[in-house]
Protein backbone atom coordinates (compact mmCIF):
# COMPACT_ATOMS: atom_id res chain seq x y z
CA UNK A 1 0.00 0.00 0.00
CA UNK A 2 1.51 3.46 -1.34
CA UNK A 3 2.10 6.02 1.42
CA UNK A 4 -0.20 8.77 0.95
CA UNK A 5 1.94 11.25 2.99
CA UNK A 6 4.15 14.32 0.96
CA UNK A 7 7.31 15.07 1.30
CA UNK A 8 7.21 18.83 3.08
CA UNK A 9 9.44 19.80 0.36
CA UNK A 10 7.76 18.58 -2.74
CA UNK A 11 6.63 21.41 -5.08
CA UNK A 12 9.30 23.53 -6.44
CA UNK A 13 11.26 26.14 -4.38
CA UNK A 14 10.37 29.69 -4.35
CA UNK A 15 12.55 32.69 -3.59
CA UNK A 16 10.63 35.70 -2.94
CA UNK A 17 11.41 38.80 -4.51
CA UNK A 18 12.18 42.18 -2.86
CA UNK A 19 12.12 43.83 -6.47
CA UNK A 20 8.12 43.38 -6.34
CA UNK A 21 6.87 39.11 -5.52
CA UNK A 22 8.48 37.90 -8.49
CA UNK A 23 9.52 34.37 -8.47
CA UNK A 24 12.63 32.50 -9.08
CA UNK A 25 12.10 28.98 -9.33
CA UNK A 26 14.73 25.78 -9.16
CA UNK A 27 14.15 22.86 -11.19
CA UNK A 28 12.44 19.54 -10.16
CA UNK A 29 13.96 16.15 -10.60
CA UNK A 30 11.48 15.82 -13.13
CA UNK A 31 10.50 12.67 -11.50
CA UNK A 32 7.45 14.19 -9.77
CA UNK A 33 9.03 14.66 -6.24
CA UNK A 34 10.94 17.83 -4.91
CA UNK A 35 14.83 18.80 -5.77
CA UNK A 36 15.59 18.02 -2.84
CA UNK A 37 14.20 15.27 -2.61
CA UNK A 38 15.68 13.70 -5.79
CA UNK A 39 19.28 13.96 -4.51
CA UNK A 40 20.57 17.16 -5.57
CA UNK A 41 22.93 19.31 -4.04
CA UNK A 42 22.49 22.21 -2.25
CA UNK A 43 24.64 24.46 -3.84
CA UNK A 44 23.11 23.53 -7.34
CA UNK A 45 19.22 24.18 -6.42
CA UNK A 46 20.27 27.31 -4.45
CA UNK A 47 22.31 28.76 -7.92
CA UNK A 48 19.74 27.47 -10.25
CA UNK A 49 16.86 29.30 -8.24
CA UNK A 50 19.04 32.10 -8.20
CA UNK A 51 19.54 32.21 -11.82
CA UNK A 52 15.85 32.13 -12.45
CA UNK A 53 15.31 34.78 -10.23
CA UNK A 54 18.17 37.02 -11.92
CA UNK A 55 16.00 35.93 -15.46
CA UNK A 56 12.89 37.61 -14.15
CA UNK A 57 14.58 40.63 -12.97
CA UNK A 58 16.73 40.87 -16.11
CA UNK A 59 13.46 40.36 -18.40
CA UNK A 60 11.33 43.01 -16.22
CA UNK A 61 14.30 45.60 -16.67
CA UNK A 62 14.01 45.06 -20.39
CA UNK A 63 10.30 45.98 -20.36
CA UNK A 64 10.82 48.36 -18.05
CA UNK A 65 13.33 49.73 -20.72
CA UNK A 66 11.68 49.25 -23.70
CA UNK A 67 8.57 51.62 -21.71
CA UNK A 68 10.78 54.46 -21.07
CA UNK A 69 12.49 54.15 -24.21
CA UNK A 70 8.67 54.86 -25.86
CA UNK A 71 8.08 57.35 -23.45
CA UNK A 72 11.22 59.24 -24.21
CA UNK A 73 10.21 59.16 -28.15
CA UNK A 74 6.75 59.94 -27.59
CA UNK A 75 8.21 63.31 -25.46
CA UNK A 76 10.66 63.96 -28.03
CA UNK A 77 8.10 63.97 -30.08
CA UNK A 78 5.83 66.04 -28.01
CA UNK A 79 8.57 68.57 -27.29
CA UNK A 80 9.20 69.11 -31.57
CA UNK A 81 5.44 69.54 -31.79
CA UNK A 82 5.21 72.16 -29.19
CA UNK A 83 8.30 74.16 -31.17
CA UNK A 84 6.95 73.42 -34.01
CA UNK A 85 3.65 75.26 -32.89
CA UNK A 86 5.64 77.78 -30.90
CA UNK A 87 8.53 78.77 -33.07
CA UNK A 88 7.58 77.53 -36.69
CA UNK A 89 5.72 79.34 -39.65
CA UNK A 90 2.17 79.92 -38.33
CA UNK A 91 0.64 79.99 -42.08
CA UNK A 92 1.10 77.67 -44.83
CA UNK A 93 1.85 80.26 -47.34
CA UNK A 94 5.50 81.25 -47.72
CA UNK A 95 8.44 79.46 -47.24
CA UNK A 96 8.31 75.97 -47.21
CA UNK A 97 9.29 73.98 -43.46
CA UNK A 98 11.83 70.96 -43.45
CA UNK A 99 8.84 68.64 -43.41
CA UNK A 100 7.08 70.61 -46.67
CA UNK A 101 10.36 70.36 -48.59
CA UNK A 102 10.51 66.71 -48.01
CA UNK A 103 6.96 66.42 -49.45
CA UNK A 104 7.56 68.26 -52.39
CA UNK A 105 10.80 66.13 -53.28
CA UNK A 106 8.98 63.55 -52.25
CA UNK A 107 6.27 63.72 -54.67
CA UNK A 108 8.32 65.65 -57.26
CA UNK A 109 6.30 69.20 -57.04
CA UNK A 110 9.23 71.04 -56.89
CA UNK A 111 9.25 74.53 -58.38
CA UNK A 112 11.33 78.09 -58.50
CA UNK A 113 10.18 81.03 -57.00
CA UNK A 114 8.05 83.68 -59.08
CA UNK A 115 6.22 83.55 -61.89
CA UNK A 116 5.72 80.11 -63.35
CA UNK A 117 6.57 79.50 -67.01
CA UNK A 118 2.87 79.21 -68.62
CA UNK A 119 1.34 81.64 -66.87
CA UNK A 120 -0.26 84.79 -68.30
CA UNK A 121 1.40 87.79 -67.37
CA UNK A 122 -0.95 91.18 -66.36
CA UNK A 123 1.61 92.88 -68.40
CA UNK A 124 2.43 96.70 -68.26
CA UNK A 125 -0.24 98.80 -66.19
CA UNK A 126 -0.65 101.78 -68.05
CA UNK A 127 -2.84 103.42 -65.04
CA UNK A 128 -4.78 105.31 -68.52
CA UNK A 129 -7.68 105.99 -66.08
CA UNK A 130 -5.93 108.44 -63.78
CA UNK A 131 -6.30 111.71 -64.03
CA UNK A 132 -3.24 113.41 -65.72
CA UNK A 133 -0.79 116.53 -64.61
CA UNK A 134 0.85 117.75 -67.08
CA UNK A 135 4.74 118.79 -66.84
CA UNK A 136 7.19 120.39 -69.25
CA UNK A 137 10.52 120.80 -68.88
CA UNK A 138 13.02 122.15 -71.27
CA UNK A 139 16.75 123.30 -71.77
CA UNK A 140 17.86 126.66 -69.90
CA UNK A 141 18.08 129.42 -72.15
CA UNK A 142 22.16 128.76 -71.57
CA UNK A 143 21.97 125.57 -72.44
CA UNK A 144 19.99 125.76 -75.99
CA UNK A 145 23.44 126.49 -78.23
CA UNK A 146 26.60 123.73 -78.98
CA UNK A 147 28.88 123.88 -76.18
CA UNK A 148 31.81 124.04 -79.10
CA UNK A 149 30.80 126.43 -81.57
CA UNK A 150 27.95 128.31 -79.90
CA UNK A 151 25.20 127.66 -83.02
CA UNK A 152 21.84 127.21 -81.25
CA UNK A 153 19.75 124.66 -81.36
CA UNK A 154 16.60 124.70 -83.47
CA UNK A 155 13.30 123.47 -82.58
CA UNK A 156 12.73 119.60 -83.44
CA UNK A 157 9.29 118.10 -83.65
CA UNK A 158 7.77 115.96 -80.85
CA UNK A 159 8.87 115.56 -77.52
CA UNK A 160 9.95 112.97 -75.57
CA UNK A 161 7.45 111.57 -73.12
CA UNK A 162 7.07 109.34 -70.22
CA UNK A 163 5.05 109.36 -66.75
CA UNK A 164 5.68 108.59 -62.87
CA UNK A 165 2.25 107.74 -60.73
CA UNK A 166 2.05 110.14 -57.77
CA UNK A 167 -0.39 109.73 -54.79
CA UNK A 168 -0.96 113.06 -52.91
CA UNK A 169 -3.71 113.25 -50.17
CA UNK A 170 -4.68 115.93 -47.53
CA UNK A 171 -7.01 117.08 -45.20
CA UNK A 172 -8.78 119.63 -45.57
CA UNK A 173 -11.60 121.60 -43.28
CA UNK A 174 -14.99 121.94 -44.58
CA UNK A 175 -16.66 125.53 -44.00
CA UNK A 176 -20.22 125.59 -44.28
CA UNK A 177 -21.51 128.75 -44.54
CA UNK A 178 -25.40 128.83 -44.06
CA UNK A 179 -27.22 131.76 -45.86
CA UNK A 180 -30.01 133.65 -44.15
CA UNK A 181 -32.67 135.47 -44.96
CA UNK A 182 -34.93 138.07 -43.23
CA UNK A 183 -38.66 137.82 -44.36
CA UNK A 184 -40.30 140.93 -45.56
CA UNK A 185 -44.18 139.98 -45.31
CA UNK A 186 -46.05 140.46 -41.75
CA UNK A 187 -47.48 136.83 -42.08
CA UNK A 188 -48.43 135.74 -38.23
CA UNK A 189 -46.57 132.64 -36.88
CA UNK A 190 -43.86 132.68 -39.60
CA UNK A 191 -40.10 133.10 -38.40
CA UNK A 192 -38.98 136.10 -38.88
CA UNK A 193 -35.30 134.66 -40.01
CA UNK A 194 -35.04 131.79 -42.63
CA UNK A 195 -31.68 130.15 -42.51
CA UNK A 196 -30.61 127.46 -45.13
CA UNK A 197 -31.13 123.61 -44.17
CA UNK A 198 -27.98 122.03 -42.34
CA UNK A 199 -26.04 119.51 -44.69
CA UNK A 200 -26.26 115.94 -43.37
CA UNK A 201 -23.66 114.58 -40.83
CA UNK A 202 -23.07 111.00 -39.65
CA UNK A 203 -22.83 112.20 -36.02
CA UNK A 204 -25.21 114.71 -35.41
CA UNK A 205 -22.67 117.71 -33.64
CA UNK A 206 -19.66 115.47 -34.71
CA UNK A 207 -16.47 117.17 -36.21
CA UNK A 208 -15.72 114.48 -38.51
CA UNK A 209 -16.65 114.10 -41.67
CA UNK A 210 -17.90 110.80 -43.81
CA UNK A 211 -14.60 110.65 -45.38
CA UNK A 212 -12.67 109.92 -42.16
CA UNK A 213 -14.46 107.48 -40.83
CA UNK A 214 -14.44 105.72 -43.84
CA UNK A 215 -11.09 106.22 -43.36
CA UNK A 216 -11.25 104.80 -40.13
CA UNK A 217 -13.44 101.67 -40.64
CA UNK A 218 -11.43 100.41 -43.28
CA UNK A 219 -8.02 100.77 -41.15
CA UNK A 220 -9.47 98.74 -38.77
CA UNK A 221 -11.22 96.08 -39.99
CA UNK A 222 -9.92 95.51 -43.62
CA UNK A 223 -6.18 96.60 -43.01
CA UNK A 224 -6.46 96.03 -39.33
CA UNK A 225 -4.01 98.27 -38.21
CA UNK A 226 -4.44 99.86 -34.70
CA UNK A 227 -6.37 103.09 -34.33
CA UNK A 228 -3.31 104.67 -32.62
CA UNK A 229 -0.88 104.04 -35.74
CA UNK A 230 -4.01 105.48 -37.67
CA UNK A 231 -3.99 108.85 -35.89
CA UNK A 232 -0.79 108.94 -35.80
CA UNK A 233 -0.09 109.01 -39.39
CA UNK A 234 -2.79 111.57 -39.53
CA UNK A 235 -0.43 113.05 -37.46
CA UNK A 236 2.41 113.23 -38.71
CA UNK A 237 1.42 113.14 -42.73
CA UNK A 238 -1.46 115.90 -42.61
CA UNK A 239 -1.20 117.51 -39.96
CA UNK A 240 -5.03 116.29 -38.16
CA UNK A 241 -5.20 115.83 -34.68
CA UNK A 242 -8.08 113.62 -33.73
CA UNK A 243 -8.55 112.14 -30.51
CA UNK A 244 -8.46 108.37 -29.38
CA UNK A 245 -11.53 108.99 -27.34
CA UNK A 246 -13.16 110.67 -30.47
CA UNK A 247 -13.05 107.56 -32.68
CA UNK A 248 -13.91 105.31 -30.31
CA UNK A 249 -16.91 107.13 -29.10
CA UNK A 250 -17.76 107.84 -32.67
CA UNK A 251 -17.41 103.99 -33.64
CA UNK A 252 -19.70 103.10 -30.54
CA UNK A 253 -22.43 105.26 -32.01
CA UNK A 254 -21.92 103.78 -35.88
CA UNK A 255 -22.43 100.02 -34.54
CA UNK A 256 -27.05 100.40 -35.45
CA UNK A 257 -26.41 101.95 -38.58
CA UNK A 258 -24.69 98.24 -39.44
CA UNK A 259 -27.26 95.84 -37.78
CA UNK A 260 -29.59 95.83 -40.48
CA UNK A 261 -26.98 94.88 -43.22
CA UNK A 262 -25.64 92.07 -40.82
CA UNK A 263 -28.87 90.73 -40.17
CA UNK A 264 -29.60 90.50 -44.01
CA UNK A 265 -26.21 88.95 -44.66
CA UNK A 266 -26.82 86.22 -42.09
CA UNK A 267 -30.23 85.58 -43.26
CA UNK A 268 -28.99 85.15 -47.15
CA UNK A 269 -26.13 83.28 -45.71
CA UNK A 270 -28.91 80.73 -44.08
CA UNK A 271 -30.23 80.35 -47.28
CA UNK A 272 -27.34 78.80 -49.11
CA UNK A 273 -27.20 74.93 -48.77
CA UNK A 274 -23.17 75.35 -49.26
CA UNK A 275 -21.36 76.33 -46.33
CA UNK A 276 -17.53 76.45 -44.95
CA UNK A 277 -16.85 76.65 -41.14
CA UNK A 278 -14.12 77.57 -38.39
CA UNK A 279 -13.46 79.66 -35.47
CA UNK A 280 -10.52 81.00 -34.21
CA UNK A 281 -9.73 82.96 -30.84
CA UNK A 282 -10.36 86.66 -30.33
CA UNK A 283 -9.87 88.40 -26.92
CA UNK A 284 -12.37 90.87 -25.63
CA UNK A 285 -11.60 92.79 -22.37
CA UNK A 286 -14.63 93.05 -20.52
CA UNK A 287 -15.34 90.91 -17.50
CA UNK A 288 -18.47 88.83 -18.36
CA UNK A 289 -20.02 87.08 -15.58
CA UNK A 290 -19.49 83.30 -15.30
CA UNK A 291 -16.30 83.93 -17.51
CA UNK A 292 -12.79 83.53 -16.98
CA UNK A 293 -10.33 84.97 -18.85
CA UNK A 294 -10.90 86.85 -22.04
CA UNK A 295 -10.22 84.83 -24.33
CA UNK A 296 -13.70 84.22 -26.77
CA UNK A 297 -14.44 83.12 -30.30
CA UNK A 298 -15.02 84.35 -33.57
CA UNK A 299 -16.74 82.17 -35.66
CA UNK A 300 -16.96 81.98 -39.79
CA UNK A 301 -19.73 81.06 -41.56
CA UNK A 302 -19.00 81.10 -45.72
CA UNK A 303 -21.83 80.44 -48.46
CA UNK A 304 -21.20 81.21 -52.40
CA UNK A 305 -22.30 84.93 -51.81
CA UNK A 306 -21.54 86.05 -48.06
CA UNK A 307 -19.35 85.93 -45.17
CA UNK A 308 -20.53 86.06 -41.67
CA UNK A 309 -18.55 86.30 -38.54
CA UNK A 310 -19.88 85.80 -34.98
CA UNK A 311 -18.06 86.75 -31.78
CA UNK A 312 -19.18 84.48 -28.73
CA UNK A 313 -17.67 83.81 -25.30
CA UNK A 314 -17.26 79.99 -26.07
CA UNK A 315 -15.98 77.57 -28.71
CA UNK A 316 -19.32 75.12 -27.85
CA UNK A 317 -21.22 73.58 -30.00
CA UNK A 318 -24.20 75.51 -29.25
CA UNK A 319 -22.98 78.36 -31.99
CA UNK A 320 -22.85 76.61 -34.58
CA UNK A 321 -26.29 74.87 -33.94
CA UNK A 322 -27.88 78.17 -33.14
CA UNK A 323 -26.47 79.90 -36.18
CA UNK A 324 -28.18 76.80 -38.50
CA UNK A 325 -30.84 76.61 -36.75
CA UNK A 326 -33.38 74.18 -37.82
CA UNK A 327 -34.37 74.67 -41.33
CA UNK A 328 -31.01 74.83 -42.90
CA UNK A 329 -30.17 71.85 -44.95
CA UNK A 330 -26.57 71.17 -47.24
CA UNK A 331 -22.68 70.30 -46.66
CA UNK A 332 -20.46 71.88 -44.38
CA UNK A 333 -17.30 72.18 -45.33
CA UNK A 334 -15.45 71.71 -41.99
CA UNK A 335 -11.96 70.46 -39.82
CA UNK A 336 -12.81 67.67 -37.53
CA UNK A 337 -13.71 69.74 -34.53
CA UNK A 338 -16.03 68.19 -32.19
CA UNK A 339 -18.34 71.36 -32.26
CA UNK A 340 -19.48 70.51 -35.69
CA UNK A 341 -20.14 67.35 -35.79
CA UNK A 342 -23.22 67.49 -33.24
CA UNK A 343 -24.41 69.19 -36.68
CA UNK A 344 -25.03 65.02 -37.89
CA UNK A 345 -27.38 64.86 -35.33
CA UNK A 346 -31.09 64.90 -37.69
CA UNK A 347 -28.86 64.29 -40.98
CA UNK A 348 -30.05 67.89 -42.24
CA UNK A 349 -26.52 68.88 -42.51
CA UNK A 350 -23.95 66.81 -43.72
CA UNK A 351 -20.22 67.23 -43.09
CA UNK A 352 -17.13 67.16 -45.50
CA UNK A 353 -14.46 66.89 -43.74
CA UNK A 354 -11.15 68.42 -44.71
CA UNK A 355 -8.18 66.83 -46.28
CA UNK A 356 -5.54 69.32 -45.76
CA UNK A 357 -6.00 68.34 -41.98
CA UNK A 358 -5.63 64.50 -42.50
CA UNK A 359 -2.24 66.14 -44.55
CA UNK A 360 -0.88 68.01 -42.05
CA UNK A 361 -1.33 64.90 -39.34
CA UNK A 362 0.76 62.77 -41.23
CA UNK A 363 3.47 65.33 -42.13
CA UNK A 364 3.29 65.98 -38.08
CA UNK A 365 4.50 62.30 -37.72
CA UNK A 366 7.49 62.65 -40.39
CA UNK A 367 8.04 65.97 -38.67
CA UNK A 368 7.82 64.93 -35.36
CA UNK A 369 8.97 61.56 -35.08
CA UNK A 370 11.37 61.04 -37.71
CA UNK A 371 13.41 58.26 -38.73
CA UNK A 372 11.62 55.46 -40.06
CA UNK A 373 8.38 57.44 -39.62
CA UNK A 374 9.13 60.17 -41.97
CA UNK A 375 9.08 57.90 -45.22
CA UNK A 376 5.81 56.46 -43.76
CA UNK A 377 4.21 59.93 -43.51
CA UNK A 378 5.55 61.49 -46.55
CA UNK A 379 4.24 58.46 -48.69
CA UNK A 380 0.90 59.17 -47.19
CA UNK A 381 1.49 63.04 -48.29
CA UNK A 382 1.89 61.80 -51.84
CA UNK A 383 -0.88 59.60 -52.10
CA UNK A 384 -3.30 62.62 -50.53
CA UNK A 385 -1.48 64.97 -53.50
CA UNK A 386 -2.38 62.36 -55.92
CA UNK A 387 -5.94 62.50 -54.51
CA UNK A 388 -5.85 66.11 -55.35
CA UNK A 389 -4.97 65.92 -58.96
CA UNK A 390 -7.06 63.46 -59.65
CA UNK A 391 -9.94 65.77 -58.59
CA UNK A 392 -8.87 68.56 -60.61
CA UNK A 393 -8.60 66.31 -63.52
CA UNK A 394 -12.03 65.38 -63.07
CA UNK A 395 -13.46 68.81 -62.12
CA UNK A 396 -11.96 69.59 -65.48
CA UNK A 397 -14.07 67.14 -67.42
CA UNK A 398 -17.60 68.08 -66.06
CA UNK A 399 -18.53 69.20 -69.50
CA UNK A 400 -17.56 65.77 -70.96
CA UNK A 401 -19.57 63.59 -69.66
CA UNK A 402 -17.60 59.70 -70.74
CA UNK A 403 -14.71 61.59 -69.84
CA UNK A 404 -16.06 62.67 -66.25
CA UNK A 405 -17.31 59.58 -65.72
CA UNK A 406 -13.75 57.43 -66.30
CA UNK A 407 -12.35 60.05 -64.61
CA UNK A 408 -14.81 59.73 -61.62
CA UNK A 409 -13.81 55.77 -61.61
CA UNK A 410 -10.35 56.59 -61.63
CA UNK A 411 -10.38 58.69 -58.14
CA UNK A 412 -12.85 55.97 -56.69
CA UNK A 413 -10.28 53.23 -56.84
CA UNK A 414 -7.60 55.55 -55.87
CA UNK A 415 -9.66 55.63 -52.54
CA UNK A 416 -10.68 52.33 -52.55
CA UNK A 417 -6.63 51.54 -52.44
CA UNK A 418 -5.64 53.99 -49.85
CA UNK A 419 -8.80 52.33 -47.53
CA UNK A 420 -7.61 48.93 -48.16
CA UNK A 421 -4.41 49.86 -47.22
CA UNK A 422 -4.93 52.04 -44.13
CA UNK A 423 -7.04 48.87 -42.91
CA UNK A 424 -4.43 46.47 -43.09
CA UNK A 425 -1.90 48.66 -41.46
CA UNK A 426 -4.88 48.71 -38.72
CA UNK A 427 -4.65 45.07 -38.09
CA UNK A 428 -0.77 44.84 -37.50
CA UNK A 429 -0.79 44.79 -33.74
CA UNK A 430 2.83 45.98 -33.92
CA UNK A 431 1.63 49.09 -35.40
CA UNK A 432 3.38 52.33 -33.74
CA UNK A 433 0.67 54.13 -31.76
CA UNK A 434 1.41 57.33 -33.13
CA UNK A 435 0.62 55.94 -37.20
CA UNK A 436 -2.06 54.06 -35.37
CA UNK A 437 -4.01 57.22 -33.94
CA UNK A 438 -3.46 58.66 -37.41
CA UNK A 439 -4.72 56.08 -39.32
CA UNK A 440 -7.78 55.68 -36.45
CA UNK A 441 -8.95 59.58 -37.58
CA UNK A 442 -8.70 58.79 -40.60
CA UNK A 443 -11.14 55.55 -40.67
CA UNK A 444 -13.36 57.33 -38.24
CA UNK A 445 -13.77 60.11 -40.75
CA UNK A 446 -14.06 58.47 -43.62
CA UNK A 447 -17.44 58.98 -45.10
CA UNK A 448 -17.06 62.44 -44.30
CA UNK A 449 -14.06 62.40 -46.25
CA UNK A 450 -15.28 60.89 -49.51
CA UNK A 451 -18.34 63.09 -49.59
CA UNK A 452 -16.54 65.33 -52.33
CA UNK A 453 -16.68 62.36 -54.86
CA UNK A 454 -20.67 62.21 -54.74
CA UNK A 455 -21.09 65.83 -54.81
CA UNK A 456 -18.14 67.39 -57.31
CA UNK A 457 -19.60 70.82 -56.18
CA UNK A 458 -17.77 70.28 -52.61
CA UNK A 459 -14.30 71.28 -52.20
CA UNK A 460 -11.83 68.73 -50.69
CA UNK A 461 -10.85 71.21 -47.95
CA UNK A 462 -11.66 73.57 -45.72
CA UNK A 463 -8.98 76.81 -47.03
CA UNK A 464 -11.53 79.02 -47.84
CA UNK A 465 -12.58 79.63 -44.39
CA UNK A 466 -9.11 79.60 -43.28
CA UNK A 467 -8.27 81.85 -45.68
CA UNK A 468 -10.98 83.95 -44.42
CA UNK A 469 -9.48 84.36 -41.04
CA UNK A 470 -5.94 85.25 -41.73
CA UNK A 471 -6.92 89.14 -41.70
CA UNK A 472 -9.00 88.68 -38.17
CA UNK A 473 -5.71 86.60 -37.27
CA UNK A 474 -3.29 89.98 -38.49
CA UNK A 475 -5.69 92.23 -36.48
CA UNK A 476 -5.74 89.74 -33.58
CA UNK A 477 -2.03 90.56 -33.52
CA UNK A 478 -1.90 94.21 -34.20
CA UNK A 479 -4.37 95.02 -31.85
CA UNK A 480 -5.23 92.18 -29.65
CA UNK A 481 -9.13 91.84 -30.25
CA UNK A 482 -11.63 94.07 -29.08
CA UNK A 483 -11.57 96.27 -25.40
CA UNK A 484 -15.43 95.93 -25.19
CA UNK A 485 -18.20 93.53 -26.17
CA UNK A 486 -19.91 96.57 -28.75
CA UNK A 487 -16.79 97.05 -29.97
CA UNK A 488 -15.93 93.15 -30.44
CA UNK A 489 -19.97 92.83 -32.15
CA UNK A 490 -19.17 95.75 -34.57
CA UNK A 491 -15.75 93.80 -35.46
CA UNK A 492 -17.35 91.09 -36.39
CA UNK A 493 -20.24 92.63 -38.47
CA UNK A 494 -17.51 95.01 -40.06
CA UNK A 495 -15.29 91.90 -40.86
CA UNK A 496 -18.97 90.25 -42.67
CA UNK A 497 -20.01 93.07 -44.27
CA UNK A 498 -16.49 94.56 -45.94
CA UNK A 499 -15.32 90.57 -46.54
CA UNK A 500 -18.63 90.37 -48.70
CA UNK A 501 -18.28 93.16 -50.49
CA UNK A 502 -14.81 92.05 -51.92
CA UNK A 503 -16.65 88.45 -52.82
CA UNK A 504 -18.37 90.69 -54.94
CA UNK A 505 -15.47 92.54 -56.01
CA UNK A 506 -16.89 95.59 -54.98
CA UNK A 507 -15.09 98.56 -54.01
CA UNK A 508 -15.20 99.01 -49.85
CA UNK A 509 -14.34 102.76 -49.91
CA UNK A 510 -16.83 103.67 -53.52
CA UNK A 511 -19.26 101.38 -51.30
CA UNK A 512 -18.92 102.73 -47.61
CA UNK A 513 -18.65 106.69 -49.16
CA UNK A 514 -21.98 106.16 -50.59
CA UNK A 515 -23.57 103.97 -47.52
CA UNK A 516 -22.83 106.12 -44.79
CA UNK A 517 -23.21 109.45 -47.25
CA UNK A 518 -27.19 108.05 -47.07
CA UNK A 519 -27.07 107.72 -43.52
CA UNK A 520 -25.89 111.35 -43.00
CA UNK A 521 -28.71 112.39 -45.48
CA UNK A 522 -31.20 110.60 -42.89
CA UNK A 523 -29.88 112.19 -39.83
CA UNK A 524 -27.36 109.85 -38.82
CA UNK A 525 -29.59 106.58 -38.61
CA UNK A 526 -29.50 104.12 -41.21
CA UNK A 527 -31.65 104.66 -44.56
CA UNK A 528 -35.40 102.87 -45.15
CA UNK A 529 -34.60 99.50 -46.28
CA UNK A 530 -30.51 99.52 -45.38
CA UNK A 531 -30.48 95.88 -47.10
CA UNK A 532 -30.95 97.36 -50.34
CA UNK A 533 -27.39 98.61 -50.55
CA UNK A 534 -25.99 94.97 -50.09
CA UNK A 535 -24.96 93.86 -53.69
CA UNK A 536 -27.27 90.90 -54.28
CA UNK A 537 -29.99 93.96 -54.60
CA UNK A 538 -28.06 96.22 -56.52
CA UNK A 539 -29.02 96.96 -60.03
CA UNK A 540 -26.31 95.89 -62.62
CA UNK A 541 -25.13 99.41 -63.25
CA UNK A 542 -24.55 100.45 -59.91
CA UNK A 543 -22.65 96.73 -59.41
CA UNK A 544 -20.53 97.70 -62.48
CA UNK A 545 -19.61 101.28 -61.17
CA UNK A 546 -18.58 99.76 -57.59
CA UNK A 547 -16.68 96.72 -59.46
CA UNK A 548 -14.69 98.63 -61.89
CA UNK A 549 -13.78 101.98 -59.85
CA UNK A 550 -12.08 104.67 -62.30
CA UNK A 551 -10.48 107.69 -60.10
CA UNK A 552 -11.85 111.05 -60.80
CA UNK A 553 -9.99 114.59 -61.09
CA UNK A 554 -10.44 116.44 -58.33
CA UNK A 555 -10.07 120.29 -58.63
CA UNK A 556 -10.75 120.96 -54.78
CA UNK A 557 -12.30 119.85 -51.88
Amino acid sequence: MESSSACANEGPTAIESDAGGGAGVAPSSGTGGCARCSGWPEELISARAAASYWEAMHRRACEREAALKRQIEALEAKVKQRERELFGRRSERGGKSTSERWAVQALGLRRRRGQQPGAAGHGRRRHEQLPAQLEEYDLGEGEKHCEVCGLPFASFAGTEDSEVVEVEVRAYRRLIRRRRYRRCCQCRGQPRIITAPVPGKLIPKGSLGVSVWVLVLLDKFLFQRPTYRLLLDLRLSYGLEVAQGTVTEGLKRLVPLFEPLYEAIVARNLADTRWHADETRWLVFEELEGKAGHKWYLWAFLSSSTVVFQLDPSRAAEVPVAHFGEDATGILNVDRYAAYKVLLDGGRILLAFCWAHVRRDFLAIARDWGGGHEAWGLGWVAQIAALYGLNRERLALREQPERFSEAQATLERALEQMATERDAQLLDAELHPARRKVLESLHRHWSGLVLFVAHPEVPMDNNRAERAQRPQVIGRKNYYGSGARWSGELAAMLFSLLQTLLMWKINPRDWLTGYLTACAENAGNAPPGAEQWLPWNLSETRQLELQQRQARARDGP
